[in-house]
């Protein structure tokens, strides 16, 4: 801390206000709320920070100024206002730079529906605004599909209809429209249609959403499965669309519902407002964050920014946990059953789908930041000395001891790189014995790598607990190479992740990208195993009778056995069924040979 600084927190009082920060251009870096501004203000200079960045906000200070206010209430408010007007840069930064889209339903005797980012057509009727766009995108198709409602902009004044001025297009042609502008369709029957198409949006769409299911599951009948994901995907749209709109229960009066989920770059929340039982706002808001800042300090400053931008006066807030700073204003409600703990849960549900969308959006466009953000994240979780940027894994797969393999799946910057894959036909082992078969697969495997200069991976995955892990480290260790990466195992009944020397798992969060990463190496260790085990336990009973009939090779009896399941099978086919499997010829001696007494 310089003189400068110091002189300057001597005159700072012992009050509630708000402190600013500004670098020597003057420019505002940061504004902070404190119930006692001395005390907060010297805590930014007293110690070595962890984050990098308020560390680095505290060496561009170059002058500080406050605020005092009578209460922290007043701090609280004061900062909002001054974080919105003056957007200093080291503080949150709200995304709410996008305009969200609205379904309109014009106001003309033949209404028109679509949908718009700007509310500026007069005389229309607005239904939104929609947070996830494609719901409001799918939600137009389908009504758009299902009820004949046209698309033209023509100006439809009776006298013009009945002048004959318009003649049917080709919507009317294939169908998606009856013509009202020639005439051939009412008014009353076109705006009752609209009456079904408003119930519809509001959130009825039972009906619906069960015709949908019916063709998802027509189409996946017919094994059109990229069509039955196409439909998937829309009743998944339509359903969070109608939980959204639900009335959630008439008791439920004026209520404001908020919750949080945040990493630790970002943070997400949501918010609805219920009025008469039903939730009448739902949105998602992405916030950037700047010095780590936890979910109740994300609440304390969202939430009266969110109440004033859309003029809620709820007395009642439901929250998953108390912000920061309580408000006198109204209560906070922190429910642990009932239609209020619903809500919260619809809530976290919509910050999950969110996320989830987030995430990929940004892994297609910003493939190498989420690699980065993935790997570092897995660092941190698992504890690790460097990032995880290669990563190999063990499975065993046997029956009664019989066949057994190990297979060597490898994950390159969290994605699985298949052309490394191995795959280890275990020589020494008699039995069932599993430790000793990941000793041989693990000993193998290093015994290459260093006799060949392979690269090392960074973290070492064993599928399975304490027994598997510690048989990996002997082999490690007989090979000198325990220590030059980490390694651990992951046991499948409670997804336990152990570490060497270590008698206690850690149990990481079901949703960790870390986990998923880890399970996904396990499970394709699993898959690949496996894989390899068929085909040696298929080839055993290959050699054992079909490779016996004169013509037949390993792969026609292979053919054989994929085609019709079993030796038994093969042998009770008829001669035709066989010919197209493999051929008049070779199809003549394997009939011959089941069946000597008949002449094929």
């Amino acid at each position: 801390m310089n003189n400068r600084i110091k002189d300057i927190i001597k005159g700072i009082p012992e009050l509630p206000g708000v402190y600013q920060y500004y670098d020597k251009q003057g420019v505002l870096l940061y504004v902070g709320k404190a119930k006692n501004l001395k005390k907060r203000v010297s805590s930014y200079f007293q110690k070595e920070h962890d984050s990098y960045k308020l560390n680095r906000l505290v060496s561009q200070i170059h002058d500080i100024r406050t605020i005092v206010v009578d209460t922290e209430l007043d701090a609280l408010l004061l900062e909002n206002n001054l974080i919105k007007s003056q957007q200093p840069k080291y503080n949150i930064r709200l995304k709410d730079d996008k305009t969200y889209p609205w379904i309109v339903i014009t106001k003309e005797l033949f209404p028109r529906i679509f949908w718009t980012r700007r509310k500026n057509i007069p005389h229309a009727e607005y239904f939104g605004p929609y947070a996830n766009p494609k719901t409001a995108f799918h939600l137009l198709e389908i009504i758009q599909k299902t009820f004949p409602v046209r698309s033209c902009t023509l100006d439809l004044k009776p006298e013009k209809i009945q002048a004959g001025k318009f003649r049917p297009c080709l919507d009317y042609h294939i169908g998606k429209c009856k013509a009202p502008c020639a005439g051939y369709q009412t008014a009353e029957e076109y705006r009752e249609m609209f009456k079904q198409i408003k119930v519809i949006i509001k959130g009825k769409l039972s009906d619906i959403i069960r015709n949908l299911k019916e063709q998802k599951e027509a189409f996946a009948a017919n094994l059109e499965f990229e069509k039955a994901q196409e439909i998937k995907e829309k009743i998944s749209l339509l359903e969070q669309y109608q939980a959204r709109s639900t009335i959630v229960h008439p008791s439920l009066n004026d209520l404001d519902v908020f919750h949080v989920l945040s990493d630790e770059r970002r943070a997400f929340v949501n918010y609805f407002q219920i009025r008469e039982g039903r939730i009448i706002y739902g949105f998602i808001t992405e916030l950037e964050k700047k010095q780590n800042e936890s979910d109740a300090e994300i609440l304390d400053f969202i939430i009266p920014l969110m109440r004033e931008k859309y003029f809620s006066e709820s007395k009642e807030i439901i929250v998953p946990f108390m912000p920061a700073t309580p408000v006198p204003d109204f209560t906070y409600t922190i429910p642990k059953t009932g239609d209020k703990k619903k809500l919260l849960d619809l809530a976290w549900k919509n910050l999950e789908y969110y996320k989830a969308e987030f995430d990929r959006k940004k892994q297609i466009t910003n493939p190498e930041q989420h690699r980065k953000e993935l790997l570092e994240r897995m660092q941190a979780d698992l504890r690790l000395n460097r990032l995880p940027v290669r990563i190999e894994a063990f499975d065993n797969s046997n029956i009664q001891g019989k066949f057994a393999v190990s297979a060597m799946p490898v994950f390159i910057d969290g994605k699985p790189e298949k052309k490394e894959y191995r795959i280890f036909n275990i020589r020494t082992v008699e039995g069932s014995d599993d430790y000793a078969i990941m000793k041989e697969a693990v000993r193998r495997r290093y015994e290459r790598v260093l006799k060949e200069q392979l690269p090392l991976p960074d973290l070492l995955v064993i599928d399975g607990g304490k027994g598997q892990l510690n048989a990996a480290v002997e082999a490690l260790k007989e090979l000198n190479l325990y220590g030059k990466f980490a390694v651990l195992g992951i046991a499948k009944r409670l997804e336990e992740i152990y570490f060497p020397e270590d008698p206690l798992p850690i149990y990481l969060d079901k949703k960790s990208p870390t986990l998923k990463v880890i399970q996904q190496i396990r499970d394709e260790a699993h898959r690949f195993g496996i894989k390899h085990y068929r085909k040696k336990h298929l080839k055993n009973l290959v050699f054992t009778e079909l490779t016996c009939i004169p013509g037949i090779a390993d792969k026609t009896a292979e053919k054989l056995l994929l085609a019709f399941g079993s030796v038994e099978d093969i042998k009770n086919a008829d001669l035709e069924e066989l010919v197209k499997c493999i051929g008049k010829a070779k199809a003549g001696a394997v009939y011959r040979f089941y069946h000597p007494d008949v002449r094929p």
